[in-house]
């Protein structure tokens, strides 16, 4: 996976959260099985923590379609979750389809979900560079 331009929405932290992301997909996508598994860790845990910035930020600011947010960011929790412990039980081939599949996710969900989290957050001027990640809590722990 390759960052585009497309991605782009506006407001650098998330912007700058969804490029890392981008970038650990890309790794995950051509590494060696020997370093699969603590990448697919890593990913995971960047993914908690940007859902959790997320979530800070439509609490604070008031972001009426949360619950419709948050459940996807939820869903897709669960599933990196569930398929890291198949990966860390050996199953390799499951984590490489969830890193073929991410890709087509974050697309639509950049694109869609994130897109209106962004234009309302500079909409209302919430100052989202300045929201704290809850710390130890999950994004489904936020809600």
């Amino acid at each position: 996976m390759e960052w585009k331009e497309d991605f782009e929405l506006g407001l650098a932290p998330m912007d700058g959260t969804h490029r890392e992301f981008v970038a650990m997909l890309s790794e995950l996508e051509s590494c060696p099985d020997g370093e699969f598994v603590g990448l697919l860790e890593r990913l995971a845990a960047h993914t908690v923590a940007h859902f959790d910035q997320e979530s800070a930020w439509m609490h604070a600011s008031g972001f009426p379609p949360i619950r419709c947010h948050m459940g996807e960011h939820e869903r897709v929790l669960k599933v990196i979750s569930e398929v890291l412990a198949r990966v860390r039980s050996g199953d390799l081939e499951l984590g490489r389809r969830l890193v073929a599949e991410l890709p087509h996710w974050f697309e639509h969900h950049a694109a869609t979900m994130d897109c209106a989290l962004a234009a309302y957050i500079r909409s209302t001027g919430y100052p989202a560079q300045a929201a704290p990640v809850p710390q130890g809590q999950s994004a489904a722990a936020a809600r």
